[in-house]
């Protein structure tokens, strides 16, 4: 006996159509809101960017509710992988950003590459990096802009 179950267009059309609607993201975040952001939470987010734990400090670097001296300290972490969380980060401030151009990390610099919040002055310099990888994903989320 198969526990494989076929539907026919009728049972599918009638399941479709008793299907629940699906709700917007923005009707998602007002039945269920976010927790507010508590000085608590930031002195938290403070203690784990110094964890020993790149994993942790990781974290931290991919919040967005990163304080900028926090997403400063974390843009010179020792651990590439940290600073590729930075730089893919969205809310981190424009001139971390820029900070990181220089990486040493293709990583690195291939997160920032995508990130659609990185400024123009800092775009235009990875369309000149060393790397291809990184110039090649310029190409790319600019031709993707352009569709």
């Amino acid at each position: 006996m198969s526990c494989i179950r076929f539907n026919t267009p009728a049972q599918r059309a009638q399941m479709r159509a008793m299907a629940p609607a699906m709700l917007t993201s923005e009707q998602a975040a007002a039945l269920h809101p976010a927790p507010e952001v508590t000085e608590s939470k930031i002195q938290r987010l403070r203690l784990l960017a110094a964890d020993a734990n790149p994993k942790i400090r990781e974290s931290v670097a991919s919040s967005y509710h990163t304080p900028e001296d926090v997403f400063e300290a974390l843009a010179r972490d020792p651990d590439e992988g940290v600073r590729a969380c930075v730089a893919r980060n969205e809310s981190a401030p424009c001139d971390v950003l820029r900070s990181l151009v220089a990486d040493k990390s293709e990583r690195v610099r291939g997160f920032l590459a995508l990130n659609f919040f990185v400024p123009q002055d800092a775009m235009e310099l990875l369309a000149e990096d060393r790397s291809s990888t990184v110039r090649g994903l310029v190409t790319w989320k600019r031709e993707l802009a352009d569709a």
